[in-house]
């Protein structure tokens, strides 16, 4: 059958199961937004509030629910708008397919009206991307942005395309099992990981051989055990091998906290038992993790002593920041359910003992119970107990980013979504927003600093309009905290730009989208406020005062090694 170009992205995106987009129009994509004004019974369309807010959506529902995310946006501004969400999902490895249009190709390179080169601006921060000029290359073309997100080690790919390609006519072959797409030898030549690497049975063999004859065993579990729905071999692994389990920040929730092997998160915030451990281990397993700054600071006293088991999907990030002594290159969970069968029951008890001297060592400000304010372990366990297990929970970026990592107790994968790599602020609302669009029967919470939630409160309109239950809340201690902290020990309290004594009111905010707002001062109006919005069902904002100096402890200072930590400022 002959159909227009923007019927063809309808189809090719019905065909991959594609049920919401999230999206912002413009003069450039009017015919695609048209097309999708016919077919709204087929696909869902979300207006944010903003290009970047539609961004992190996508992403949110795809890091919730592991399938690729599809956000739309015009030309020029439109486009530019997407940047920081698509760079936020490739430091993630999120799938997220995102779809520009642009000025005809007859203005283009002649400084047209909003026109931009989006491709040449994407072009680091994608898998791939793709500039369409031939109507008759378009259904390939989104056929293999969908394989080339989520091959591999996912992330993002951007299609741009020309107005005139959106409204000119061609032939159209709806194709029957997406699975069989076929990835141009041109794609996949500049793809790094289409294609999942599957180590020998020799390597699998020499691999457990390590694993076994290790007295000091950790784990250290990233990202990619989530990504890889590795979580239940994980669980399998450490369990018959007895190994204790740290994780980098994209890693929490990779591994049930109630389980007597976590220890916590490492690195620059890390705690002591899970810094310790891997300072004295004397084996490292990473697990789908990239050896982040954050995590290994300074990389010649890393893990010295310990021999480094380094399993990825991304052959790239084999001794990129730290050598490994041992690699498998392969899908984390494959990797895992291959290796359990060859591991042996282990006893670790004598090590776990030294664990267990180390665990008892954390900052004495988290036993305070402060009468004017809220103390950020106390809130975090609190918003656990109300809202359970399933709670979906997003952060921004800062302290109360750290402080969910470090405190929170995540049971369940998926259900922290955070902006690790990139450190967006702004990421978290229009996460949230995406992750409650695709999981309309689980809540979402969504903890905010003040400072990130002045980046992105504009999406209280799009939470107010699509009656999100959503409950926001503001750890509100008028300051930049992160900032501010690292001012205090490093600069002199000299405190620069950072103090945030001006509004809004968040609560007369949330008030101005039709949203309750609620306030709480201590923990004791804490506990009874949040069990209040919890249990309406409906959208909430809660502004939560904490002291502007509670500080986020342990923390490494920069460059120090990871054992070197700071557990009180008095």
């Amino acid at each position: 059958m002959k159909i227009s170009g923007s019927r063809v992205v309808i189809e090719c995106l019905v065909e991959q199961g594609v049920d919401t987009i999230f999206g912002y129009p413009g003069g450039a994509i009017l015919n695609i937004y048209d097309e999708l004004y016919k077919n709204q019974d087929r696909i869902r369309h979300i207006l944010t509030a903003h290009e970047q807010g539609a961004s992190h959506a996508a992403d949110g529902y795809a890091r919730s629910t592991g399938k690729v995310g599809v956000v739309f946006a015009t030309s020029g501004p439109g486009a530019t708008n997407l940047v920081t969400g698509i760079a936020t999902a490739y430091m993630d490895s999120s799938p997220i397919v995102a779809i520009t249009c642009n000025v005809p190709t007859s203005l283009l390179g002649k400084d047209s009206f909003q026109e931009i080169d989006i491709t040449g601006v994407t072009m680091p921060i994608t898998k791939h991307n793709f500039m369409v000029k031939d109507v008759k290359d378009l259904a390939s073309v989104i056929r293999e942005a969908f394989v080339i997100a989520k091959s591999g080690r996912p992330g993002p790919v951007l299609i741009d395309i020309p107005k005139e390609v959106t409204a000119a006519e061609v032939e159209f072959e709806p194709m029957k099992n997406p699975d069989e797409v076929i990835v141009s030898a041109e794609s996949a030549s500049l793809n790094r990981a289409l294609t999942v690497p599957v180590p020998s049975d020799e390597e699998i063999k020499s691999a457990a051989e390590i694993i076994n004859n290790a007295k000091r065993p950790v784990i250290y579990a990233g990202g990619g055990v989530i990504i890889s729905n590795a979580s239940d071999a994980l669980l399998e692994f450490a369990t018959k091998a007895d190994i204790p389990v740290s994780q980098s920040m994209m890693g929490r929730s990779a591994f049930p906290s109630s389980n007597p092997l976590d220890i916590g998160m490492v690195g620059m915030h890390g705690t002591k038992a899970s810094n310790m451990a891997v300072t004295e281990s004397d084996l490292l397993i990473a697990l789908g993790a990239r050896f982040s700054d954050r995590v290994i600071s300074d990389s010649s006293k890393f893990a010295a002593n310990s021999r480094i088991l380094h399993i990825d999907v991304d052959p790239a990030e084999i001794n990129k920041n730290i050598a490994a002594t041992n690699s498998l290159v392969g899908n984390v969970g494959d990797v895992l359910k291959r290796l359990i069968p060859l591991i042996k029951k282990a006893d670790h008890s004598e090590w776990k003992t030294q664990i267990a001297d180390w665990r008892k060592v954390y900052p004495k400000m988290y036993d305070s119970k402060p009468v004017d304010s809220i103390n950020p372990k106390f809130l975090c366990e609190c918003i656990h107990d109300i809202a359970g297990d399933d709670t979906f929970i997003t952060t921004e970026v800062g302290e109360h980013q750290l402080w969910t990592a470090q405190h929170y107790p995540f049971e369940k994968p998926r259900r922290f979504v955070t902006s690790g790599g990139l450190g967006t602020m702004g990421f978290g609302t229009g996460a949230a927003i995406g992750i409650q669009i695709a999981n309309p029967k689980t809540r979402v919470v969504h903890i905010a600093g003040d400072g990130s939630f002045r980046m992105n409160c504009n999406e209280l309109a799009t939470i107010a309009h699509y009656n999100l239950p959503l409950v926001i809340v503001v750890v509100n201690n008028g300051t930049l905290g992160n900032v501010r902290l690292w001012q205090r020990l490093f600069y002199g309290e000299r405190y620069s730009a950072t103090t945030l004594d001006f509004g809004p009111d968040w609560v007369k905010l949330a008030d101005a989208y039709g949203i309750a707002g609620y306030r709480a001062s201590n923990e004791k109006e804490f506990a009874e406020v949040f069990k209040n919005a919890f249990e309406s069902g409906k959208a909430c904002v809660i502004d939560a005062k904490v002291d502007i100096d509670e500080p986020v402890l342990p923390m490494v200072p920069g460059g120090k090694a990871i054992y070197n930590q700071v557990m009180d400022l008095n």
